[in-house]
This record gives C-alpha cells, structure tokens and sequence, in this order.
C-alpha cells in the first residue's frame, strides 16, 4: 500500500482533516460525504465497515445517523483523531475503530451490508486483491471512490507525497467484474483539481465550483472529471 509510513506519522494525522477540507476543502468533503449517503440510503440501522477509515470522516457522520459502524485504518495516529470525534459527537448508532490491514479483513464472510472505502483505491498496490477482500464480508454493497487516469488530476499528482493511482473506466469495469460485483450507478465530478479548492478560501472556491458543476454536467465533459463515485452491489 502507498503511503503507509507517510499516513501513520503523528503530525500528518494531526493536520490532515485542517489541510485537506478547510478552505475551499471544504467543497470536497460535503461533496464525499454527499456521495456516501447517496449511494447507502436509508442509513439508519445499517451495518457498515469503512476501509481506510483515517480520521472518521465518515465513520462519524454515519454513526451520527444511526448506523452500526467499524472503522478500520493501519494507522494508529489517524484512528486516535476519529475516535476523538466519536467523543464529541452524538452518535445514534454505534462506532467502533480498529487498526488492522485492508489486504486480510478480520471479519467473517458477509458479515456487514456495506462496505465503503473513500480515498483509498488510489494508493492500492493490488486493487484486485483488496477489492475481493471487500467483497468476501460484504452481504449487499460496496461503495468507493477512484481517481480518473484521463483528467486534471494527472497534472498534480507527480506533486503528491506518494502519488495517485489512477483508474480509467474500463480499468474499473474489469474490477467489478471479477469481484463479482454489479455496477448501479458511477457519479463523475471535480473537473478542477481538488488542489485549486484547498489552495484557496471557501468564499473564492464556492464560484468556481457552480462552475465546475456546471460545466461537469455535459455528458461530454464525464471523461474529465477528476473523480468517480461507484455504487456496487454483490451479484
């Protein structure tokens, strides 16, 4: 897994949710979370696992709504800032955090309803492998996130700590397939790289995102969007 080391240092954990969703950041985290939720309605009272659950992000707001919730992460520094949320948060279902590796989940088969893994694709080193790993505790859906070979997110990610692997669509249908997985719906978005929102204040970012949505919503424009959202169900 890329980044593994870079992941699990206390100060990246400590200023990751502040550099990443603060600022016009915070764009791209209602748009995640929006994506979440789409894709899980009705959320209360579902039994999920999160892979790849950093600082709760999601774990916490689906715990908020009612939901049984297992976050999992391999690092111990992004897992102490979630369970800090947890502690101030008002949770109706539960929540759980637990170190361990997404490669050998320790979970009985079909074991959860769903299965979510936002930001996580991008730095596996055997997306087959994990995918199917996913798949085998899951007794209804999975739900995850890519980043998209053929967008502006090619243009910064030599910039990144550990770079990005980057999917096509296609690449993604020959996952699905061989996980046994059946695609219901891929949402597209974020034509303008996820750098220029986090670069810059919310009140400068909000304009040039209802331009990016506008112009994100032209079919033509579907093989530019940075980012795919992809709702799965197990065949």
């Amino acid at each position: 897994m890329k980044g593994q080391e870079w992941y699990q240092a206390d100060d990246v954990a400590e200023e990751y949710d502040d550099k990443r969703f603060s600022r016009g950041g915070q764009l791209i985290d209602q748009r995640e979370k929006t994506a979440v939720l789409d894709a899980i309605m009705p959320v209360e009272d579902r039994n999920v696992l999160e892979i790849a659950c950093g600082t709760g992000r999601f774990t916490v707001m689906l715990a908020e709504r009612g939901a049984d919730v297992v976050g999992l992460d391999i690092s111990a520094a992004m897992l102490q800032q979630g369970r800090r949320k947890a502690r101030n948060a008002d949770l109706e279902g539960t929540l759980e955090f637990l170190r361990g590796d997404a490669g050998r989940l320790p979970f009985p088969d079909d074991h959860f309803d769903t299965v979510i893994a936002m930001r996580f694709f991008h730095l596996a080193d055997d997306p087959e492998a994990f995918l199917r790993e996913m798949r085998r505790v899951s007794s209804e859906q999975i739900v995850f996130d890519t980043f998209n070979r053929f967008s502006s997110r090619s243009v910064y990610n030599w910039a990144l700590p550990m770079g990005s692997r980057l999917y096509s669509k296609s690449e993604v249908s020959v996952l699905l397939a061989k996980a046994d997985l059946t695609l219901v719906e891929v949402e597209d978005d974020f034509i303008v790289p996820y750098g220029l929102y986090r670069s810059i204040p919310n009140v400068l970012a909000e304009p040039i995102r209802a331009i990016d949505e506008t112009i994100g919503a032209l079919p033509v424009t579907d093989h530019l969007a940075s980012v795919s959202y992809w709702n799965t169900r197990v065949r």
